[in-house]
C-alpha cells in the first residue's frame, strides 16, 4: 500500500523550483473551453520545459485531445493564453503555429497514400522551408530536399520501404511515416497525440524505441494511453481530470501520488 503523503487536489507534486522563463518553451495559462454546458478544458494551466519529454495521462473523457487541439491551433480557447517560444499564438492559426516550430503527430497529419513514403516526406521538407510545392514531378528530384527526406526516413525505420507507396504500410509504419512528417517541418515542439494508439505489442515497442532516440534531439509533449511507454519516456507527467491538472511530477511522484492512484492509475498501476 502506498504511504505518500496526499497532495491537495490541483496542486502540483514537488519538482525542480525556479524555472527561469528561458527555459519554458511552451506556457498554456487559464486555458477554458466548453461546449455547451460540458466543461471540456477548466482554466487550465501547463507548462512544457526546453528539451523535457513531458506526458498528459488522464481517464477517458478528461479533456485530453481538447487541449492538444487548442496547443495546435485547430480549436480555438474560449479564455486564455498560449505562448509558444516567447510569443502569443492564442489567436494564431495552426499553419502559423507551425512555421513558428509546433508540430501535431498523429490523427490530423495528411498522407498521400499513393505517393511514396519519401515523397510524402519529401513534400513535408519542401513546405518547411518555404518552396513552392510542385504536385506535378516529384519533389526528390531535386537533390537537397531528396536527401533531406531520406534521412528523415531512415531516421524514423522506414529506409526498407522509402519507395513503396504510402497506402501499402501497416497501421505502425504509418504511424513511423507521420512522424517523419512532423520531423521534416523542423520542429521545437513535437505533439505526440496517442503514438501508441491501435498498434499491437511489436509495433508499440518499435514506437517507443524511436521516440527514446528523439528525445535527446526535440521537446515533446505526449498524450498516451499505453502506462508503460508513459513511464519509460516522460521526464515529467501531468495529469489531467474532467479539464484541469490535478498534478504534475516525475514519474516517481506521479506513482506515489494517492489522488493520482484513485482518479486514473487505480490500485494496479498502468491500469485504464
Amino acid at each position: 500500500m502506498n504511504t505518500a503523503a496526499k497532495q491537495p487536489s490541483g496542486a502540483p507534486l514537488p519538482r525542480v523550483a525556479g524555472t527561469p522563463a528561458d527555459d519554458v518553451l511552451l506556457q498554456v495559462s487559464a486555458l477554458s473551453k466548453r461546449f455547451g454546458g460540458i466543461v471540456a478544458t477548466d482554466a487550465l494551466t501547463l507548462s512544457v520545459e526546453r528539451g523535457e519529454t513531458q506526458a498528459v495521462i488522464g481517464p477517458n473523457g478528461a479533456g485530453k485531445s481538447t487541449l492538444i487541439a487548442q496547443i495546435s491551433g485547430s480549436l480555438a480557447p474560449d479564455r486564455g493564453a498560449i505562448v509558444f517560444d516567447g510569443v502569443d499564438v492564442t489567436h494564431r492559426s495552426a499553419h502559423e503555429r507551425a512555421m513558428r516550430g509546433l508540430a501535431r503527430s498523429f490523427q490530423i497529419t495528411s498522407i498521400f497514400p499513393s505517393f511514396s513514403v519519401v515523397d510524402n516526406v519529401a513534400l513535408a521538407v519542401q513546405a518547411g522551408i518555404g518552396s513552392s510545392l510542385r504536385f506535378w514531378r516529384a519533389v526528390r528530384s531535386e537533390a537537397t530536399i531528396g536527401d533531406a527526406a531520406r534521412k528523415i526516413v531512415a531516421q524514423v525505420g522506414l529506409a526498407d520501404v522509402a519507395d513503396a507507396n504510402a497506402g501499402a504500410l501497416s497501421h505502425g509504419e504509418h504511424r513511423q511515416l507521420e512522424l517523419g512528417i512532423a520531423l521534416a517541418t523542423q520542429p521545437k515542439l513535437l505533439l505526440l497525440d496517442e503514438p501508441m494508439a491501435g498498434m499491437g505489442r511489436e509495433e508499440s515497442v518499435r514506437m517507443v524505441a524511436l521516440i527514446e532516440r528523439l528525445k535527446d534531439r526535440f521537446t515533446i509533449l505526449l498524450v498516451e494511453h499505453d502506462m508503460d511507454a508513459v513511464f519509460r519516456l516522460a521526464d515529467r507527467i501531468s495529469v489531467l481530470v474532467a479539464g484541469r491538472i490535478v498534478a504534475t511530477g516525475s514519474v516517481d511522484d506521479v506513482r506515489a501520488n494517492e489522488e493520482v492512484r484513485a482518479a486514473y492509475l487505480g490500485d494496479d498501476e498502468g491500469a485504464e
